[in-house]
C-alpha cells in the first residue's frame, strides 16, 4: 500500500547533448579519466536542494560508473547575493565541471569517483574566481 509513497524515484535527466561525446581529463592524481556528460536533474536531500549533474566516468575504459556532482542552491545563492548577479546555466555547468576536475585531481583512486561530488559555497567562490567570471 505504501510502497509507491516511500520509493525513491529519480527524475529523468535533461540537458544532455543529442550525441554523447567522450572527453578526457589528465588528473594530477596520475590517472587519465574518460567521461560522458549524461544530463542533469533537480535534487532534494535533507541537507538541501540544487542541481545534480550526472557523468559516466572511467579511468581504464573498461570499468564505467556513474558519478554525480551536486551543486546546491544555497551555494549558488550565496555567491549570487555576494556578487549581486545571477549565474546563468552555462556558468553553473562550468562550476559543476570544474568541481568534477578537482575531484579527479584530489581523489587518490578511481574507485573514489563513485562517491558524489558536493559543491559548497566556498567551492563556488574559488571556481568562479579561477574561471575569471
Amino acid at each position: 500500500m505504501f510502497r509507491g509513497f516511500f520509493s525513491k524515484k529519480s527524475l529523468p535527466l535533461t540537458g544532455a547533448p543529442g550525441v554523447r561525446r567522450l572527453k578526457t581529463y589528465s588528473a594530477q592524481s596520475g590517472y587519465v579519466y574518460q567521461y560522458y556528460y549524461e544530463g542533469q536533474r533537480p535534487f532534494r536531500h535533507r541537507d538541501g536542494s540544487g542541481a545534480e549533474f550526472v557523468f559516466t566516468v572511467s579511468a581504464d575504459r573498461k570499468n564505467w560508473h556513474s558519478t554525480s556532482v551536486l551543486v546546491s542552491d544555497d551555494a549558488i545563492r550565496e555567491w549570487e547575493e555576494k556578487h549581486a548577479r545571477e549565474l546563468n546555466s552555462s556558468e553553473r555547468y562550468a562550476v559543476c565541471k570544474m568541481a568534477l576536475f578537482q575531484a579527479f585531481d584530489e581523489r587518490t583512486a578511481p574507485e573514489q569517483m563513485k562517491d558524489e561530488v558536493r559543491v559548497r559555497g566556498a567551492d563556488v567562490e574559488g571556481i568562479i574566481e579561477l574561471l575569471g567570471l
